[in-house]
């Protein structure tokens, strides 16, 4: 399905068949002599046929298009690899470009493993990642055109101002039109759902870094909101107040648990509540266990650099109890 919902600029829904987010919004702008798409979908078929689909249906040549990847995720990184032909300009961050790089490497996962099992994740419950990544990213080796906050993007009429916002990914990277004033979010901010925020490598506070980004956005004149997934957001100061007191919810619940006594990031995400469908924690799936115990991470780092909880190690184990 493709809407235009600003002159020059469409909205194509790429299908995330049996992934909860259910589609991508992935954005099109349509210059003069150059087109500009903005995140592509998974590796997967249903994604590159309604990529395909959409390119063809708006009269386009896939020479004529360049690509902007707000995030390394391979739901919004996954296809430029098979998508992006010799005469196209592939913008991304140099952070998550280097960490789409990485992720195609047996060492990157090892080190991401290893992190999650030192903050209590079953090893018996890690998935191979790394064999299993190219069913999610198509590729590897990208001649990125790095780019870097207020660096300007120039497709037709409009004149897009790159907004760096890490926090759900350490290089997101968002976009800005200030004379239309829309903002092309990623996974930055959407509506109804909050965004995985989750422990990184060389990262010691993403939470943090999330929560600011939220403030440098709230700060801006912005009409509306083109997220990477779900509706179109009209009141940005309104959702960033329910983002912000969604983690602040988070980080006292976290605090409650560890009034318990001390515990590893995984039993903490096995206390606290995550908005599914599931009667327990034992009922959660590898992979939303994997998520829960990121968060519960990213949010314990948070609690610690403020001196609110203590960090232990124990062994081969990390532990966090209050701080006292």
């Amino acid at each position: 399905m493709i809407e235009e919902i600003l002159p020059c600029i469409y909205l194509l829904q790429i299908p995330l068949p049996g992934n909860p987010l259910k589609t991508l919004n992935s954005y099109l702008i349509k210059g003069r002599h150059r087109s500009l798409l903005i995140d592509t979908g998974f590796n997967w078929p249903e994604c590159l046929k309604a990529q395909l689909k959409g390119i063809a249906d708006l009269g386009l040549n896939w020479s004529e298009v360049d690509f902007f990847i707000t995030h390394v995720h391979g739901d919004h990184s996954g296809l430029v690899y098979t998508l992006a032909t010799k005469d196209s300009a592939v913008y991304c961050s140099r952070v998550d470009a280097d960490i789409m790089r990485a992720c195609m490497t047996a060492d990157y996962w090892m080190k991401v493993n290893g992190c999650f099992t030192l903050n209590g994740f079953p090893k018996a419950m890690i998935s191979n990642q790394g064999e299993t990544i190219t069913n999610f990213i198509s590729g590897s080796d990208m001649d990125f055109t790095y780019v870097q906050d207020a660096d300007i993007i120039e497709v037709g009429s409009y004149h897009l101002v790159c907004t760096a916002t890490p926090g759900h990914s350490p290089g997101h990277m968002c976009l800005y039109e200030p004379e239309h004033k829309f903002f092309i979010s990623g996974d930055h901010i959407l509506a109804h759902i909050t965004s995985n925020i989750t422990h990184w490598d060389g990262v010691d506070d993403s939470l943090g870094d999330y929560l600011a980004s939220l403030d440098k956005i709230d700060d801006m004149d912005i009409r509306i909101v083109l997220p990477g997934h779900r509706e179109i957001i009209h009141d940005h100061h309104e959702r960033i107040a329910e983002l912000k007191h969604h983690h602040a919810n988070r980080l006292q619940e976290i605090l409650y648990i560890l009034t318990e006594g001390t515990m590893s990031a995984y039993q903490v995400a096995s206390l606290m509540h995550w908005d599914m469908t599931y009667d327990s924690w034992d009922d959660f799936p590898s992979f939303q266990k994997w998520f829960a115990t990121g968060e519960a991470i990213a949010h314990l780092d948070y609690l610690v650099k403020r001196h609110k909880v203590l960090r232990i190690q124990e062994e081969q184990k990390l532990v966090y109890t209050l701080f006292l």
